[in-house]
């Protein structure tokens, strides 16, 4: 999702920002669904706030079957191209869904995957979000849940100043049922760049959890 406060849940606002440019995003997958997931057996995935496609891309490639959910039909439809671009077989395994994810509520342990990336939502939204999103991972599934962690408010990146849009992998970690093993939950730094092209790190809040079965 954006890095600028935005009405996260208005199909308006998210149709007009895609079309303000031929892309918004890198068209590269999150590079903590390439560290977590590469090494996965391909089944069922589930992407939470899709965009353009990358993510469900890359996993379609891989041979995931994937379930690509965002509130834009404009980034949608960029994102189907995109997938058929690659191949009729990579784009019949992506279901693209256009849902608002406040009120969407995914089928219950349905996902060997499920990868929620950069979705800055208020407290209120997120925390039944993430509740949702881990019910949907099939036992002996994988949840993957990544954001801007709170100290990048110290950087010189641009990031909203509002520190309920952001949360603490271990405080997700703790909502978890019994029977799920946690494999990581901590920040992760990387390299990126500022507005004025300077070098800057960043942290990433990753949760990585596995369900048993």
């Amino acid at each position: 999702m954006d890095d600028s406060p935005a009405p996260v849940t208005n199909e308006q606002f998210w149709d007009d920002r895609y079309r303000s440019a031929p892309a918004i995003w890198s068209g590269r997958p999150n590079p903590q669904l390439v560290a977590n997931a590469a090494d996965l057996a391909p089944g069922r995935a589930l992407d939470i706030g899709a965009g353009e496609g990358a993510d469900a891309i890359w996993l379609a490639e891989r041979g995931w079957q994937v379930t690509a959910v965002d509130i834009s039909g404009v980034a949608l439809d960029r994102a189907r191209a995109a997938a058929e671009q690659r191949g009729a077989e990579i784009a019949e395994r992506i279901t693209w869904v256009r849902a608002d994810l406040a009120e969407w509520v995914p089928p219950v342990a349905a996902f060997e995957l499920v990868s929620v990336q950069f979705m800055h939502l208020t407290s209120d939204v997120r925390v039944p979000l993430y509740d949702r999103c881990i019910a949907a991972v099939a036992p002996g599934g994988t949840a993957l849940i990544v954001g801007h962690h709170v100290s990048d408010l110290q950087t010189t990146i641009r990031r909203p100043q509002l520190p309920d849009l952001y949360f603490e992998p271990a405080d997700v970690a703790a909502t978890l049922p019994g029977d799920w093993r946690v494999l990581e939950a901590g920040t992760s730094p990387r390299m990126t760049h500022d507005a004025t092209g300077a070098e800057v790190q960043i942290h990433d809040a990753v949760l990585v959890a596995r369900r048993a079965g």
